[in-house]
């Protein structure tokens, strides 16, 4: 009998309607089965939610809730090993991966809101005749809808500012990774959180748990990680009752490689944007633009890098590259590699499926795929792929640059690899994207701002830039 993973509603595991399967994209194995939420069950997690901010968990105060998230970033680090399990039978990364990215990032999530609620003041204004000081109150019930690419780290990147700051959350994870969520909830509830203050509705989208979420009466706001035209459909939903919405969406990022550039470490840099997560990161690059003098460096050094990647259980230390997610997700970027041949690219490396042997062969497994020869209106270089895959493009000058690497719809992210400061500076700031590296790729700071414009989403978290989306701010004015 496989195991079953049950919805979390008002501090206990509840039975939902149908189940589904929970499977390993290593090699097709059944992971659990799970309980899909019904429209009951998701309106008896949002009033649950509810009743915890009408009841004990609205009354905790400042100094409380920093401490509840210290002891949840504590339980994390606990149970450290079930939930490095977890996110590895469902997302098929590599040991080392999970460790340092996933499970890792989520104790640190919970610490950083907590040190940003621990040390949080007021805006005041004193003048001669009044002070006026803001109060920060919670949004409320918050719907809380997060991917399947790093299914606890994005979790725990929207709860623990969430909680923080006094909200009661409905998460809805994937439906391809629901375990993390799941295993969450004891450890919340383990660390003191009263019921309702954490609840966990599993299933789908569309006819489902998240749209039966977001179309929820009482819920005051949601915040999504995923497709842009999944945002949309929400936008479409909660727009009736003009509901806040934070949304961090698809990219189509771009990296810039001028002549100048550390070529050893930037070839070391494109090949981690490109295919960390075996490309499954919002923030991996999709289109590489190089300056004409180094191109077939750059292309070369990048092409060894992808005959570099080793293939096989995520627990095999020499392993550096996982499976795709699923195997409907593995058939849509194989539809790319087909469009990529139609539109005339020229195929630099890879782009077939690897041969993994019989044990593995029923998991969702992919070569990645480096392309050339293509103009900047072609599909592939305008696109979100999601997969390991980067199509390379020569360029001359920096106003070249600059104009190829935006013209796109998205605006999440971006790489500029120079020597030169000046110019990187520059050009860095040049990009229509949330978020743009220097000579790096996905270093992150948590108190700063994340997030994209245009197709890439709306809204900024981290840091003191969460507040403006978890927490309503009245202003008192006090006549002197």
């Amino acid at each position: 009998m496989s195991r079953v993973l049950q919805n979390f509603v008002g501090g206990q595991y509840v039975d939902g309607g149908d189940l589904f399967d929970d499977v390993n994209p290593v090699d097709g194995s059944l992971v659990a089965r799970v309980q899909e939420a019904d429209r009951d069950v998701v309106d008896g997690a949002v009033r649950a939610a509810r009743r915890a901010l009408e009841g004990e968990w609205g009354r905790f105060t400042a100094t409380e809730r920093v401490a509840l998230l210290r002891r949840i970033a504590d339980g994390i680090e606990a149970r450290f090993d079930d939930l490095l399990a977890a996110e590895i039978a469902d997302t098929g990364k590599p040991v080392a991966l999970a460790t340092e990215l996933d499970v890792t990032r989520a104790a640190a999530n919970f610490r950083a809101a907590a040190d940003l609620v621990a040390g949080l003041g007021v805006d005041s204004f004193l003048t001669e005749k009044a002070l006026n000081y803001a109060i920060r109150r919670p949004l409320g019930v918050v719907g809380v809808i997060v991917p399947w690419n790093l299914p606890l780290l994005l979790l725990t990147w929207k709860v623990a500012p969430a909680l923080a700051t006094g909200n009661a959350v409905v998460v809805k994870p994937s439906e391809e990774t629901p375990a993390s969520a799941t295993l969450l909830a004891e450890i919340i509830t383990e660390a003191g959180a009263p019921a309702g203050a954490y609840n966990v509705v599993h299933g789908f989208g569309p006819g489902a748990a998240g749209e039966y979420l977001t179309t929820h009466p009482d819920i005051d706001g949601i915040t999504f990680t995923g497709e842009s035209r999944t945002g949309s459909a929400i936008m479409q939903a909660v727009a009736p009752r003009v509901l806040p919405v934070s949304f961090e969406l698809g990219g189509k990022n771009p990296a810039v490689v001028f002549d100048d550039a550390d070529l050893e470490r930037t070839i070391d840099g494109l090949a981690r944007s490109v295919f960390t997560n075996t490309g499954q990161v919002c923030l991996c690059t999709e289109r590489v633009y190089v300056q004409r003098g180094v191109f077939d460096e750059v292309a070369d050094g990048l092409v060894k890098r992808a005959q570099e990647l080793r293939f096989g259980s995520p627990y095999d230390p020499s392993t550096t590259t996982g499976p795709l997610i699923s195997q409907a997700h593995r058939k849509k970027v194989l539809s790319y590699y087909a469009i990529a041949e139609q539109e005339g690219a020229q195929l630099l490396a890879g782009g077939g499926i690897p041969a993994v042997g019989e044990d593995l062969s029923g998991g969702s497994w992919i070569e990645p795929a480096l392309w050339t020869g293509v103009g900047n209106s072609a599909r592939i270089m305008q696109e979100e792929i999601f997969g390991p895959v980067a199509t390379l493009m020569p360029f001359d000058t920096e106003e070249e640059a600059v104009r190829l690497a935006n013209d796109t719809p998205y605006g999440l992210a971006a790489a500029v690899w120079t020597s030169n400061l000046e110019r990187g500076h520059r050009v860095a700031a040049a990009m229509r994207v949330g978020m743009s590296w220097l000579n790096t790729w996905y270093l992150r700071d948590l108190r700063s701002p994340f997030g994209g414009s245009g197709l890439s989403g709306i809204g900024r978290e981290g840091g003191v830039h969460s507040l403006h989306f978890y927490t309503e701010p009245t202003n008192v004015c006090v006549a002197l």
